[in-house]
């Protein structure tokens, strides 16, 4: 059973959604330990310029592996 371009976009939305969650959680702790200290909104601004790349390679490598299988 293959997966339609539709459900292929609503998994890789989800998925980039949950990491990128989980990305700020980590840059609020992580940051710190490195001199980094960033205010909410920057975090943001560079957890959200990584949404976007995450999100087209998810979804490419996800139809490319559909084209395959």
């Amino acid at each position: 059973m293959t997966q339609s371009r539709k459900m292929s976009l609503v998994e890789a939305v989800t998925n980039v959604v949950v990491g990128y969650a989980l990305a700020i959680g980590t840059q609020i702790v992580a940051f710190p330990w490195f001199g980094l200290h960033l205010s909410l909104g920057e975090n943001l601004m560079i957890g959200a310029m990584f949404v976007g790349i995450s999100l087209l390679r998810s979804y490419a490598l996800r139809r490319l592996f559909q084209r395959w299988g």
